[in-house]
C-alpha cells in the first residue's frame, strides 16, 4: 500500500528541485519547433500571394453594386446605370420559387432603377389610362426595360419577353433593392394599408403572397433597424461610455493598490460575501415560492407550459423558483465545504495576489499589452474580410438558366444572353430565361475558390491564436523575470515585457505556432460540425441530431481542455525555453502534482497567466443587489433608459 502511495506522484513526475542559482526565465536558449515555425512562415508568405492573386482578379465594386440580369452594375459612375443605383425585381412573387434554394438567385428579371415604385399599378391599367393620361406611362415605364417606349403593344407579348412588369408595389429601398413596403398593422400583415392587390394577370393576390417571394425581409429590416438604434444610442451616450471606462480603469488601479496591503481582507471579503449573497438568493427563491403557494395555476410544470419566448411565464412558477432554490443551496454547501476544507488553498491565493499586484506596480506596461493583442487580432480580422470579399467577387459573370417550374431539363445550365433566345430552350421550357448567376469561370483559380476561402477561413484563425499564444508567452515571461529576482527592482531586467516578446518571437515561433495551429483544427472541426447542424435542421433523424450535438459537445469540451493547457504550456516555454510538446507534458504532470489548487487559483489566471487582478467575483456578487437598486429606484432605471434604449452601450 506505502509503494503505492510512493508510485503514485511518480505518474506525474518528479517536482523540480530547489536550485538557488536558478534566476529564470533561462536566458541561453535555441529555437524550438523550428519546423513547425518554418510551416507557419510559409503558410504566411502563401497567405499573402493569395491576398495578392484575390486583389488582381476580385473586384469589390461588385458587393458594393447590385447586379442585374446582364451583369450590369445599379450605380456604377460612366455607365448606362449610373443615375439607377437601385435594383428592381420584375416580379418578386416568383422569389418564392424553390430555385431559389439551390440557385441562390431569383428567377425573374432584375433591372436598375432610380428609384423604387411609391404606388399600385397594373400594365393592363397603365394601357388603358394611356391616351387620355400619358403621365401614368411615364411613371410606369422607369420599370420596363432601358428603352423600351410602347405602351400599345399587346399586354401577352409584353409579358411573354418581359419587357415590362405586368404590376408593380409600394416597395422601399433596402440594401440598394426594391422590397415591398410590408408592415403590421393590428396583427396583420399589410401593404400601404391594403391586404390585397392586382398581380396584372385578371387576378386578385393576397399580400400574405409576398410574404414568401420576401421571406426573411422582416426580420433583416428588424435588425437593420436594431442597429441603427444601437448605433444612435452610442452616437448619444458616447461621453458616458467614455466616463464609465476612465472610472473602471481608475478603480482597477486603486484595486491594485489596495491588493498590496488589504489582499487577505479583501479575498476573505469576496469569499463571505459570495455566501452572503448566495444566502440572500435562497430567501428570495424561498420568498417567491411561498408567495405562489396561495395563487391558483401557479402549480404548471415546464412541460406542461412548454416552450415560450417571454421569460416572465416561466417566473410565475412554483417550480422554477424551487428549482432556483435547490441550485443555490447546492452551491452553498459546495461553497462552505471549499472554505472548510481548502483553507491552506486559499492563504496559498491570497499571498500570489499580494505577489502580483506588485508586480504589475513594477512592471505597469504590461496592462498596456492587451492592446498589442488587439492591435494584432484587428489586422487578422482585417485581412480576412477583405481576402474574402475579392475571392467571392472573382472571375466573369457567369449567367445561368432560371426557370419558375421545376420540369426544365436545361435548368441551372450556363447560357450565354446574346445567344439565348435563338435556342430552343425557351419553347421547351416557356418559363426560362438567361440570368445572371455569380462571378467565376473555367480557369483553375475559379474552380478552386471554395478552397481558398477555406484557406482564408484556416489561416486566419491559425493567426488569431497565434496572437493570442504570443500575448500569453511575453507576459508570461515578463513577470518571470521579476519572479525569478531576489533584489526587487534592482535587479529586474531592462524593459522586461519588449524582452521577452523579442524572445518569444525569436526562439519560440514555431512553439506557439504548433499549440495555435492544433486549437486551430479543433476550431474549424467545430466550424464543420455547426454547418452541418445548419444542414440537417429540417431533417427528421433524431439519432443524426443527437450524435451531432455530442460531437459539438465534445468538441466544445476539447477546444477548452486545449486552451488550458496551452496557456500553461507557453508559460513553461516563456520560463525554461522548452519545446511545445516538452513544456506542454511537464506544465501538465505540474497541473496534476497540484490537481487540488489549480480550482482554487484558476481565477487568478483567467484572463491571462500573469494578470491576477480579476474582479469579477466582486462585479458578480453585486449583481442582485444592483437589480435590487433598479427595482426599488425607478428613477435610476428611468436615467438608464433616457440614455441607453437598448443594453449594448450599458454592457460596454
Amino acid at each position: 500500500m506505502e509503494a503505492k502511495k510512493r508510485g503514485r506522484p511518480d505518474n506525474y513526475g518528479e517536482p523540480r528541485t530547489y536550485d538557488p542559482a536558478f534566476r529564470g526565465p533561462v536566458y541561453k536558449r535555441s529555437c524550438t519547433d523550428v519546423l513547425c515555425g518554418f510551416i507557419f512562415i510559409m503558410t504566411i508568405f502563401c497567405y499573402i500571394i493569395l491576398g495578392l492573386v484575390a486583389w488582381a482578379h476580385g473586384d469589390a465594386k461588385k458587393l458594393a453594386y447590385p447586379t442585374d440580369s446582364n451583369g450590369d452594375f445599379c450605380g456604377q459612375k460612366n455607365t448606362p446605370n449610373e443615375k439607377k443605383p437601385i435594383l428592381f425585381y420584375f416580379n418578386i412573387l416568383q422569389c418564392a420559387s424553390p430555385t431559389v434554394l439551390t440557385s441562390f438567385r431569383c428567377p425573374t428579371r432584375q433591372f436598375c432603377v432610380s428609384m423604387c415604385p411609391d404606388r399600385f399599378l397594373t400594365f393592363t391599367d397603365v394601357q388603358k389610362k394611356h391616351r387620355v393620361d400619358r403621365s401614368s406611362w411615364e411613371y410606369y415605364r422607369q420599370f420596363c426595360k432601358p428603352g423600351f417606349n410602347d405602351p400599345l403593344k399587346s399586354a401577352s407579348e409584353i409579358l411573354r419577353h418581359e419587357d415590362c412588369p405586368s404590376f408593380i408595389l409600394p416597395s422601399r429601398s433596402f440594401l440598394k433593392r426594391c422590397f415591398p413596403d410590408l408592415s403590421i398593422i393590428n396583427g396583420i400583415l399589410a401593404l400601404k394599408n391594403r391586404t390585397k392587390f392586382a398581380d396584372g394577370a385578371g387576378t386578385t393576390r393576397d399580400v400574405t403572397d409576398l410574404q414568401e417571394g420576401v421571406n426573411g425581409i422582416h426580420q433583416i429590416l428588424a435588425m437593420r433597424t436594431l442597429g441603427l438604434k444601437i448605433f444612435e444610442d452610442f452616437v448619444s451616450s458616447w461621453h458616458w461610455i467614455l466616463t464609465g471606462l476612465f472610472l473602471a480603469m481608475i478603480s482597477s488601479l486603486l484595486f491594485l493598490w489596495f491588493l498590496k496591503y488589504t489582499a487577505g481582507t479583501i479575498l476573505w471579503v469576496f469569499v463571505f460575501g459570495v455566501v452572503i449573497v448566495t444566502s440572500y438568493g435562497i430567501w428570495i427563491c424561498y420568498r417567491e415560492y411561498d408567495r405562489l403557494q396561495s395563487k391558483p395555476g401557479t402549480g404548471d410544470t415546464f412541460y406542461e407550459v412548454g416552450l415560450h419566448s417571454d421569460v416572465g411565464v416561466y417566473l410565475q412558477l412554483r417550480q422554477t423558483w424551487l428549482t432556483f432554490m435547490i441550485i443555490l443551496c447546492i452551491l452553498e454547501v459546495c461553497i462552505l465545504l471549499a472554505i472548510l476544507f481548502l483553507r491552506k488553498r486559499i492563504q496559498i491565493a491570497v499571498m500570489l495576489l499580494k505577489e502580483g499586484s506588485r508586480t504589475i506596480g513594477y512592471i505597469p506596461c504590461s496592462l498596456l499589452y492587451p492592446l498589442v493583442t488587439f492591435f494584432l487580432i484587428s489586422i487578422c480580422i482585417s485581412y480576412w474580410i477583405v481576402i474574402a470579399i475579392f475571392l467571392a467577387t472573382s472571375g466573369k459573370a457567369v449567367y445561368k438558366v432560371l426557370n419558375v417550374g421545376t420540369n426544365c431539363k436545361y435548368a441551372n445550365e450556363t447560357c450565354d444572353p446574346q445567344t439565348f433566345y435563338s435556342t430552343n430552350i425557351r419553347k421547351e421550357c416557356p418559363g426560362a430565361d438567361c440570368y445572371f448567376a455569380f462571378y467565376g469561370g473555367k480557369s483553375i483559380f475559379y474552380e478552386h475558390i471554395l478552397i481558398f476561402q477555406i484557406f482564408n477561413a484556416f489561416v486566419f484563425l491559425w493567426l488569431v491564436n497565434f496572437s493570442i499564444a504570443l500575448g500569453q508567452c511575453t507576459l508570461a515571461g515578463a513577470f518571470a523575470s521579476y519572479y525569478w529576482t531576489f533584489h526587487k527592482p534592482k535587479d529586474i531586467r531592462s524593459y522586461p515585457l519588449c524582452a521577452s516578446f523579442g524572445c518569444a518571437l525569436r526562439y519560440h515561433t514555431g512553439s506557439l505556432a504548433f499549440g495555435s495551429l492544433i486549437l486551430t483544427i479543433v476550431q474549424i472541426l467545430r466550424v464543420l460540425l455547426e454547418y452541418l447542424k445548419h444542414k440537417l435542421k429540417d431533417s427528421n433523424s433524431k439519432s443524426a441530431k443527437f450524435i451531432l450535438c455530442c460531437f459539438q459537445c465534445c468538441f466544445w469540451c476539447l477546444e477548452k481542455v486545449l486552451k488550458f493547457i496551452n496557456r500553461n504550456a507557453y508559460i513553461m516555454i516563456a520560463i525554461y525555453g522548452e519545446n511545445f510538446c516538452t513544456a506542454a507534458r511537464n506544465a501538465f504532470k505540474l497541473i496534476m502534482r497540484n490537481v487540488v489548487r489549480c480550482p482554487g487559483l484558476s481565477v487568478l489566471h483567467k484572463k491571462t497567466p500573469a494578470h491576477t487582478t480579476n474582479t469579477e467575483l466582486l462585479l458578480g456578487a453585486s449583481v442582485d443587489d444592483n437589480f435590487w437598486v433598479l427595482l426599488h429606484c425607478p428613477w435610476v432605471l428611468q436615467c438608464l433608459c433616457n440614455v441607453c434604449r437598448y443594453p449594448f452601450p450599458l454592457l460596454l
